[in-house]
């Protein structure tokens, strides 16, 4: 053989491995517990995934339960129970969930379930920013209060969310450890949105001029780049891949400046979901 067909072999061969490696992985059962910081993160992720050229991604229930804790969907009676009947099936490759504080029995008790009916579940943990700005008013669930988040400094952020973020990734680390096996799995959103409020306090973030540009009301719900960013961070614990480079979704396609704006949301993601261990994601 010629040093020419050789190297159009090797060439041939390289292409061939490159393609194997970057084909989209199998699409994967989707089950969701969790509150208005999360439900609607389930009908982006599809898009999501679809934009990745998934096949067979599915959401296989969901359990909405306003401002909830965990253990709220695990005592969910008759009708409304939407969780446990799948998972004693097997039918679900991923729960997604998203606390709001700890302790929260909920959490394990549907990790126990899950893992006794299918040992290869992973179950997620979304971290959330915090409600209001303020644990203590999320306490008092305030109402009539005004929330001033234009004035926030990182460092005041900090203050009233590290200890959280902390709290949830200590509980996913328990929990592996209990259960001999990784299968919880911490998606930082919460820490994905700090970051970008960051920008936006340095005047860094295309189309976004304010921090309270990003939330409806003073309890903290999320306009579309908060709900964009957190399908791309779930995307990526979920998969195991970098959301940079999709399209851009239906969701913030008609905001300021998009196209930049979502590349600078899906670096934001994939930054915060390889900085945590707890995310099971290594940079490649």
């Amino acid at each position: 053989m010629t040093r020419a067909s050789l190297l159009r072999l090797f060439v041939c061969l390289s292409l061939t491995t490159f393609a194997k490696a970057e084909a989209p992985p199998a699409g994967l059962r989707i089950l969701t517990a969790g509150h208005s910081f999360h439900v609607w993160m389930p009908g982006l992720l599809i898009e999501t995934a679809k934009n990745a050229g998934i096949t067979g991604h599915t959401q296989v229930g969901l359990s909405s339960i306003g401002g909830s804790r965990t253990i709220q969907h695990w005592d969910a009676k008759d009708d409304k129970q939407k969780i446990k009947p799948v998972l004693i099936e097997g039918k679900a490759d991923v729960l997604t969930l998203s606390p709001i504080f700890l302790p929260d029995e909920g959490i394990e008790n549907f990790v126990k379930l899950g893992l006794e009916h299918n040992p290869n579940l992973r179950i997620t943990i979304q971290d959330n920013w915090m409600p209001f700005d303020d644990p203590a008013l999320w306490a008092t669930r305030a109402k009539d209060v005004t929330i001033d988040r234009d004035a926030k400094t990182m460092e005041q952020l900090h203050a009233t969310h590290d200890a959280y973020f902390k709290s949830l990734d200590d509980h996913a680390g328990e929990l592996n450890t209990k259960y001999g096996k990784t299968a919880v799995f911490i998606v930082p959103v919460g820490q994905a949105v700090l970051a970008l409020r960051e920008l936006i306090i340095q005047g860094k973030a295309p189309g976004i001029a304010k921090q309270s540009d990003l939330f409806t009301d003073p309890i903290g719900h999320p306009r579309d780049h908060i709900k964009a960013l957190s399908a791309y961070c779930h995307y990526a614990v979920i998969y195991g891949r970098s959301p940079i480079g999709l399209p851009i979704p239906a969701a913030i396609a008609k905001l300021p400046e998009a196209e930049k704006l979502n590349a600078l949301l899906q670096q934001l993601a994939w930054d915060a979901v390889t900085a945590n261990p707890l995310s099971g994601v290594k940079a490649k």
